[in-house]
């Protein structure tokens, strides 16, 4: 069956609506098809259509349009192709998308409320045409898209991106799924001047105001959603931390870029340090680039310390931060609040900004990049990392590939083939010493998908700090014995549905002791069943 948005022109409310329209595959009548047709070979034309686009966005508005017209047939595409088709609907190629989205709009995805929505917008939340379904929603402000920054209602792609990996990777039924885009303006003036720009024409307003749209949003989400699990995507740093702790207990909700990227990094890391011959305590983390994922990254960090027995300030002195004025500690200026749980309390010198000079002070063993500044792992960074431990781990997180701070090439070149390495966007295999290696990809979709679809099946009341870390746990222990054999720190993308289960069934135990779970069924399960109910509750196109 497949499922289709159809707008249409309310005369009513003077408004345009959305229908959902049910297009049940039914046998076409004869003469309506060719002679020989069958589904297989379909999908092989499909994918075979689809590697004639010769350019990534073009490949992204074709499986636009597979979706469009058979739902099923996108998903299955997804699911037998997974390493392919992942980088056309999701990271790198969505941020194309976001850039280019008001010149490729077809067709409407998700919901749009505006600041002109403003004491209206539980009606425009009731317009969902499957609102009873509704179980997830992926919602953004499009302030901070990836590493391309404020795209306002551009940012549509990712809600939809997003969506769709929960679908993939978790077997989420697609008619529970929900993208909304919040359109609070926009201080990006290319979209402003441009004449094509699909969302409001004015510049984000007041704290003030946005804090009050935001209450009635959330308070109206939870009387019309009530089953719904939120998860904020992509919003500027400050706000992001704000309203993860201003909504995160009025609502089942979690923030991505924050949590998710703390919680694949912490998974990343978990597996590295197996191939790192010193012990758990002696390792030392910076941290380069100080915004909301990287100081969330350096939050779920933690971690990694304090289950291996140390206590929190002791980890914390194992994490340092370098922001856009360099190392930051206490006494430097321009130090905003949220960082200063990791600013450095004993650093007396003067304000430090190369980050080779900060490597070989602060001698770290772990090297983790979200800077979105292309190239800052420098070789003589590189080499730098590399007189610190035998097994330097280097991890350039920031997406798309082009804001990279260093390639899988260079980690290994200058580091002699010691480097353990994963990135945010995917690489290529390389062969260094006749051996060929495998990058790792630190992609939050390792994460979400098993989180989302665990407290969705326990119908957890709130997302706790502990379910996130569950989740990381989860990913750190899926690795199969040949991907720890072949060193890698993160599983193959082909096994995700599989990943997601582990995770999910990681996800509700941890609800379960942190009680927050609905579902009192589920306890009496022994993790066996549970992760069999987890699987069997896992939509399949």
């Amino acid at each position: 069956m497949s499922i289709v948005l159809t707008p249409y022109w309310s005369p009513d409310e003077g408004i345009q609506k959305l229908k959902m329209e049910a297009r049940a595959k039914t046998p076409a009548a004869p003469g309506l098809t060719p002679p020989v047709f069958s589904m297989k070979a379909q999908m092989d034309r499909t994918l075979l259509q689809l590697r004639a686009r010769t350019s990534p966005i073009e490949k992204y508005t074709f499986l636009a349009q597979v979706k469009q017209a058979d739902v099923e047939a996108f998903y299955k595409l997804c699911l037998e192709h997974m390493p392919e088709i992942t980088p056309i609907i999701y990271t790198p190629t969505v941020g194309d998308a976001c850039l280019q989205y008001s010149k490729i709009y077809r067709n409407p995805e998700g919901l749009f409320i505006s600041l002109k929505d403003k004491g209206r917008i539980g009606n425009i939340l009731r317009n969902w045409p499957l609102a009873n379904e509704a179980r997830i929603s992926v919602v953004t402000d499009g302030s901070r898209i990836l590493g391309l920054g404020d795209l306002g209602v551009n940012g549509m792609p990712i809600a939809v991106g997003k969506l769709s990996l929960y679908v993939a990777g978790a077997g989420i039924r697609p008619s529970s799924t929900l993208p909304i885009t919040l359109d609070l303006g926009t201080n990006n003036s290319s979209n402003l001047s441009d004449p094509l720009y699909l969302g409001l024409r004015q510049r984000r307003p007041s704290d003030a105001e946005y804090d009050a749209f935001m209450d009635e949003f959330i308070t109206e989400m939870r009387r019309v959603y009530p089953k719904l699990l939120v998860q904020f995507e992509d919003f500027s740093t400050d706000h992001a931390f704000s309203y993860l702790e201003r909504f995160r207990n009025s609502l089942p909700l979690f923030n991505d870029d924050i949590q998710g990227t703390g919680a694949v990094v912490l998974a990343g890391l978990l597996s590295a340090a197996r191939l790192v011959p010193i012990p758990r305590n002696e390792h030392r983390i910076l941290l380069f680039g100080a915004g909301s994922a990287s100081v969330g990254v350096a939050k779920q960090l933690m971690s990694f310390f304090t289950i291996a027995g140390m206590s929190e300030e002791a980890a914390r002195s194992q994490i340092w931060l370098v922001d856009s004025k360099g190392l930051v500690y206490v006494g430097r200026e321009g130090v905003a609040d949220y960082k200063m749980y990791f600013a450095r309390r004993h650093y007396t010198g003067p304000p430090m900004k190369d980050l080779a000079e900060i490597i070989k002070y602060v001698k770290p063993t772990v090297l983790l990049g979200l800077s979105t500044i292309t190239g800052a792992f420098t070789p003589e960074v590189i080499r730098q990392m590399s007189q610190n431990t035998s097994r330097p781990i280097i991890f350039p997180l920031s997406n798309p590939v082009r804001l990279s701070e260093c390639t899988f090439t260079e980690a290994l070149t200058h580091s002699n083939g010691t480097a353990i390495f994963a990135s945010g966007s995917p690489f290529g295999s390389e062969v260094i010493g006749g051996v060929r290696r495998e990058a790792g990809q630190g992609n939050n979709m390792y994460i979400f998908p098993g989180l989302g679809l665990g407290a969705i099946l326990c119908r957890a009341k709130s997302v706790t700090d502990s379910m996130v870390e569950a989740s990381a746990l989860g990913l750190a222990g899926s690795l199969s014995w040949d991907e720890r054999a072949l060193e890698l720190v993160y599983p193959r993308v082909e096994r995700i549905r599989e990943i997601s289960a582990h995770i999910a069934v990681k996800v509700i135990r941890a609800a379960q002791k942190a009680g927050v779970d609905n579902s009192t069924d589920l306890k009496r399960m022994d993790d066996t069943l549970l992760l069999e109910f987890v699987k069997g509750k896992m939509w399949n196109p």
